[in-house]
């Protein structure tokens, strides 16, 4: 990852040593969703393999792999070689505007099956800087994302979208690879990504977990992953715009990815809940002579491969378990733990309010309550895929009320665009949140706004507490 400074390109992360990292099973395979577990496990061996390699490689070429030296091209021939021989159509891509001079090319790989009209790329860049072989930053995403690849290929599994690997050139020196790479693809081409995912620095020795765009429809499998491993990641707020993901947002492609951080200090709090080293770098070597094989997290490393696939096999992948009807995500920052975003309207009414309580976690939406004549809705745009043929939106939802009698004075309202799916008043008030939902199998395959609404008449509250809104497959 490269800095933000007028430096000569840099990655994100620091190490410490050996990793350090929480006591959960070192083999990410250890959980009981059997629907995470669907997706295969990445072997961890295979890719510290890779990393062998790559690191061999810079050892013939000045301990370095630069974008514009040898050590750069041969990482390309060894991870090219493996592609072709997994079956993949590998394009290399010259860097002819943007680049530093005598930068090694894009490396391009597809899987040639599954629908070219909606494609996933998963990307890494594979130069590093020339201070030394760039193990973590970023041997170890390109390596994890090699497996990956290749482990698809192995199991060669039906496919119902179109994956698409990348390996960036030049990203130490201003995500120069990735920046030519999407400013070379028509505005059709473009259309057809439907999300890049990003990998850089994924095994930093004192990291922690980091997803870029935490809250978005893009993360939302990758958040679930680890999930799943009982990790509670974080936004990678330090990665933020510093990778090759950010040459795809400025084309409005949605993004995401995994980091275990760079140079910025571990927080005490982090360090409670993910070990290592609070007020010291993640990874100590960041564009380092040391960020060599000695500077690897090998759990960080498996997790984050395991992710990869995860998010892979959700994207893209035929599991005959719901075909393309993926609605993991699909509604962002549904119990509202990560601030407001992306929801629109009154988000003062998202919080962890005193007086009330959330579902689950701390924080919830309190419309209503004000014993006056008001108005506060809250707003979201979805996406419902196109094989819900019976989605659902579900949510929880408290109502307290000092109505009495059975008229409705106080309403909360469920509407999917101009329409009204769900009228709830002061007359369903109960001692404590009731799960509900509504029936959005009539907008499968459409963009929709949802919008909760909470409307008082003069007075006497009644005050709707919402929380764990998400849209179900059934």
């Amino acid at each position: 990852m490269k800095r933000r400074f007028a430096v000569a390109g840099v990655s994100l992360a620091v190490v410490l040593g050996c990793g350090t990292l929480p006591a959960v099973a070192a083999d990410s395979r250890t959980t009981t969703d059997t629907t995470v577990s669907a997706a295969p496990d990445v072997d961890v061996n295979k890719v510290k393999a890779h990393l062998n390699e790559l690191s061999a490689i810079a050892g013939r070429n000045g301990g370095n792999r630069r974008s514009t030296g040898q050590g750069y091209d041969d990482s390309v021939a060894y991870v090219k070689g493996r592609l072709q021989a997994a079956g993949y159509t590998v394009t290399e891509q010259p860097c002819t505007s943007g680049c530093t001079s005598g930068a090694g090319p894009n490396l391009i790989a597809e899987w040639p099956h599954g629908d070219a009209n909606n494609v996933y790329m998963f990307g890494a860049h594979l130069d590093g800087v020339s201070a030394g072989p760039g193990m973590n930053d970023n041997g170890s995403g390109s390596a994890a994302l090699l497996e990956t690849a290749l482990t698809l290929a192995q199991q060669n599994p039906a496919m119902r979208n179109r994956v698409r690997f990348a390996w960036w050139t030049d990203e130490e020196q201003g995500l120069n690879g990735s920046d030519f790479y999407v400013r070379s693809l028509s505005s059709g081409e473009r259309a057809r990504i439907k999300a890049y995912y990003n990998f850089d620095m994924v095994a930093s020795t004192n990291g922690g977990y980091f997803i870029n765009h935490i809250t978005s429809a893009a993360a939302a499998p990758m958040k679930a992953y680890w999930d799943s491993l009982g990790l509670q990641p974080e936004e990678n707020t330090e990665g933020a715009g510093r990778s090759d993901d950010y040459s795809f947002e400025q084309y409005g492609i949605p993004t995401s990815g995994y980091a275990m951080g760079a140079s910025a200090r571990k927080t005490s709090a982090q360090a409670a809940k993910w070990g290592g080293t609070s007020g010291s770098a993640y990874d100590p070597c960041y564009h380092r002579s040391c960020d060599t094989l000695t500077n690897i997290n090998t759990t960080g490393l498996d997790r984050a491969s395991d992710g990869i696939a995860y998010t892979l096999w959700q994207r893209a992948v035929d599991t005959g378990t719901g075909g393309d009807c993926d609605t993991a995500g699909a509604v962002g920052n549904g119990g509202f733990e990560s601030g407001t975003s992306p929801w629109t309207g009154n988000t003062g009414v998202i919080g962890a309010h005193t007086g009330g309580s959330a579902h689950d976690g701390t924080r919830f939406a309190w419309l209503g309550g004000n014993g006056s004549t008001s108005t506060e809705s809250i707003s979201q745009t979805v996406t419902v895929p196109p094989g819900c043929s019976q989605a659902s939106l579900s949510y929880w939802l408290h109502i307290d009320t000092d109505e009495s009698g059975s008229r409705a004075y106080d309403r909360f309202t469920v509407r999917a665009g101009g329409t009204t799916l769900a009228t709830l008043s002061n007359v369903d008030a109960g001692s404590g949140y009731v799960q509900r939902s509504v029936d959005l199998s009539a907008y499968a395959g459409q963009t929709v706004t949802l919008t909760f609404t909470a409307s008082e008449d003069y007075s006497l509250r009644t005050s709707f507490l919402l929380d764990d809104v998400t849209l179900r497959n059934g």
